[in-house]
């Protein structure tokens, strides 16, 4: 008899780094402790700037990378999702606190981490209602999309250090590139050749040493190139650096809760968690998308929530998915959820030990990494296979990129998602209504769709291919009616309904009211293959009642048997169609001629 599991399914549901830790072995934690340091490395600079957009004290950006970084890799679902401070979240952050507090305050401080604690606490309810669902309407094309547009946007954040030009911090994509292109004779020669050294020196070693952690190597060697150039350029080289950065652990802090306070960032604390959310789930797609890995929405809600809740007594802002990091961990090789818990322990590390020493690691070295991360984010595979697949797709993938390089991320993703269920709509409320005759020259005389094949003038079959309910009622009436139209006498009709899985409250009474109005010309509905929780569906609302529960039909040869019965029998005396079995008789020729083909025989329901 099996052993039982010591912590039940229920329990293991909610510590999700259960499911990952057998994957752990020591070359898995090799591949980790590499992407962590890797990750360790690049957060510091980027901590240092993100805090400052936020209007936070340096030191802070720092610490949102520590806490609820290992935080939210215990539990979350994402093996390479990073979180800490992000742009977004900076930018969002200071455009609502700046309003009533001055930035960089111990007041400003103190209403960010209280917002950051309610930011978390409305991320875990979100993810315990299990809402997470929410991420299956960010489509495949959207994710792809965002994913080639924020590769570009980190590229475009680095121009200024790459090229060494005096470009404003967080200027827009069109600025920044338009900078670059009219202010081309203002490069710093120096400050682009170590930007170019890191790139070469990155692209080198990832194609011929791969075992080697090629953005490390590329980092060092774009230090000693800038230390080259200084050695012989002096001060006219001008490489500016990092920085040295303050060498301290995060103090415990408490959100300051209040009823004043919590109604004042309500609204804001709601928007912030949704645009958090969407920032991380997206980001976490994104990268299952490349690893082959299964995201569980749910289980991100209550991890991103666990990390700014907790973070928040860290000293810790609003942190969620960065696509810097979690791009670079995927790229620098990490395996498993490890590596941010690494890169963690080696941010702490670095903060208290070689702080200081980030004085002499150039921008422009940092620069050239994150072009290289970038370039690796654009899947260009999957971008010409949507391209191929038609018009739809393709229009959600060039919209959502056009918006991440023009709009704010978050309002990209909303766009995409949007068109996205525009575009499923759209064809859901176009249900097709297919004409169905029995072929009179298959020995079974099944059902087909060949327009040439005689129809019976009294009856029309036809076969609904989608869902009845409010968005489609429209279009499926207008179709029925203009088949009436052009066949007035068929005053019966056969609605083959093995293709509608779901009718709502529209739909239903859409079915009744089309059978009191055949009815009352002498005809009648009647309903074939009737899928199970359809015929609950109207039953539960009195309609099946309406249309007749011996008006449903499980199979085409009773329907026909029994509606036969009903039709005018003055009309099927001169009528010399006969398709039906009951018909009797010889079939008439359809004017097609022969017999149709296999193929057609094939596409019989």
């Amino acid at each position: 008899m099996p052993a039982r599991p010591l912590i039940p399914a229920s329990i293991r549901r909610y510590l999700p780094f259960l499911l990952w830790w057998p994957r752990v072995d020591r070359g898995t934690v090799r591949h980790d402790l590499v992407a962590g340091l890797t990750g360790a490395i690049v957060v510091l600079p980027q901590g240092v700037a993100f805090a400052t957009i936020a209007g936070m004290p340096p030191e802070y950006g720092l610490y949102a990378g520590m806490v609820p970084a290992v935080i939210a890799a215990l539990f979350g679902s994402s093996w390479h999702l990073v979180s800490g401070p992000t742009t977004a979240a900076s930018i969002v952050l200071y455009s609502v606190l700046s309003v009533h507090a001055e930035p960089g305050s111990a007041a400003y401080v103190q209403m960010a981490l209280l917002l950051t604690f309610m930011v978390g606490a409305i991320q875990l309810g979100l993810g315990l209602a299990r809402l997470g669902a929410l991420i299956n309407f960010i489509s495949h094309s959207v994710v792809i999309g965002f994913t080639a547009g924020a590769a570009i946007l980190i590229a475009t954040s680095q121009v200024r250090h790459f090229f060494g030009l005096a470009i404003e911090r967080g200027a827009s994509f069109a600025a920044t590139w338009g900078a670059l292109a009219t202010r081309w004779a203002e490069i710093n020669p120096h400050v682009l050749g170590v930007a170019f050294a890191t790139l070469a020196i990155g692209v080198v070693v990832q194609r011929f040493a791969p075992r080697l952690p090629y953005m490390i190597a590329a980092m060092l060697g774009g230090g000693l190139c800038a230390a080259l150039l200084k050695a012989i350029g002096g001060d006219a080289a001008d490489i500016t650096t990092v920085g040295a950065l303050p060498s301290s652990l995060p103090p415990v802090s408490a959100p300051a809760l209040s009823f004043s306070g919590l109604h004042e960032l309500a609204t804001a604390a709601l928007a912030v968690s949704l645009l958090a959310l969407t920032e991380a789930v997206s980001i976490a797609r994104a990268l299952a998308v490349r690893s082959g890995q299964q995201i569980d929405g749910n289980q991100e809600f209550i991890g991103q929530g666990l990390s700014n809740l907790l973070g928040s007594f860290f000293s810790s802002y609003v942190a969620t998915g960065s696509f810097n990091r979690s791009g670079l961990n995927y790229a620098a090789g990490a395996r498993t959820p490890l590596a941010s818990i690494f890169a963690s322990a080696f941010l702490v590390a670095i903060v208290l030990l070689v702080a200081p020493y980030a004085a002499y690691l150039p921008n422009a070295a940092m620069a050239g990494v994150l072009f290289l991360i970038a370039w690796g984010l654009i899947d260009f595979h999957h971008i010409r296979q949507i391209l191929r697949s038609g018009r739809t797709e393709s229009t959600i993938l060039i919209a959502t990129f056009l918006a991440t390089l023009f709009l704010n991320l978050e309002m990209a993703i909303l766009l995409g998602v949007i068109l996205s269920i525009g575009f499923y709509l759209s064809r859901t409320a176009r249900p097709q209504v297919v004409t169905r005759v029995p072929d009179p020259h298959h020995e079974r005389r099944k059902f087909s769709g060949d327009p040439a094949l005689p129809e019976c003038p009294q009856l029309k079959i036809v076969r609904i291919d989608g869902s009845l309910f409010f968005g489609a009622v429209g279009h499926v009436h207008e179709t029925l009616q203009a088949m009436h139209d052009q066949q007035p006498s068929q005053k019966h009709l056969a609605v083959v309904a093995t293709g509608i899985n779901f009718v709502d409250l529209s739909g239903a009474e859409f079915l009744a009211r089309e059978a009191r109005s055949r009815r009352d010309e002498g005809g009648d509905l009647w309903l074939i293959g009737v899928k199970p929780q359809v015929q609950e569906e109207l039953d539960a609302g009195g309609y099946l009642e309406q249309i007749g529960s011996d008006h449903l039909f499980r199979s085409r040869g009773d329907a026909i048997a029994h509606i036969y019965e009903r039709l005018d029998r003055e009309v099927c005396r001169t009528c010399t169609r006969r398709i039906f079995r009951e018909c009797g008789g010889k079939p008439a020729a359809s004017a097609a001629g022969p017999a149709p083909s296999l193929q057609l025989v094939k596409a019989q329901s």
